[in-house]
């Protein structure tokens, strides 16, 4: 699970502003897990608008994402330039503004703590499936047999 989990969160960090909704859904899973990039916040320098590189001319360059900042209790407006600049903080001085954890350890958690759910939930999709395969297949038998009764 955890190399699958680091294959899929690697590949959206690089393709983050690519794709409206991956985007979203990469803000959504950083905000709910309180976490940002994949092993640390260092790992948005794989997308070639946070890098940290001098060729890079975006005005992102250096930041994270809004969602990897913590929200302070009395913010009604979310800041959305906050995250500027955190890569080229160290660890504990970044702590002060972003979640610098990543979310490959908490979504594996998050999976194997809800293992029975999503099994559960697989198992709900598929009986269905199962039972309309076998319905079709009963279906067919008894054609088969009121042909031969036909002719």
């Amino acid at each position: 699970a955890r190399g699958k989990v680091s294959e899929v969160i690697g590949n959206a960090i690089v393709h983050y502003r690519d794709d409206l909704d991956l985007q979203n859904l990469i803000d959504f899973g950083q905000k709910e897990f309180n976490c940002c990039g994949g092993i640390s916040y260092k790992d948005w320098s794989q997308n070639i608008y946070f890098n940290c590189s001098s060729e890079n001319q975006s005005r992102e360059r250096c930041a994270v994402p809004y969602s990897c900042c913590l929200l302070e209790e009395q913010e009604t407006v979310i800041n959305t330039m906050c995250g500027h600049g955190m890569q080229a903080l160290d660890y504990l001085e970044a702590g002060e503004y972003i979640h610098t954890n990543g979310c490959i350890d908490r979504l594996v958690n998050w999976l194997h703590s809800n293992l029975f759910l999503l099994g559960g939930v697989a198992l709900g999709l598929a009986i269905p499936q199962v039972m309309h395969l076998l319905f079709t297949y009963s279906i067919l038998i008894m054609l088969k047999v009121i042909v031969k009764l036909i002719f």
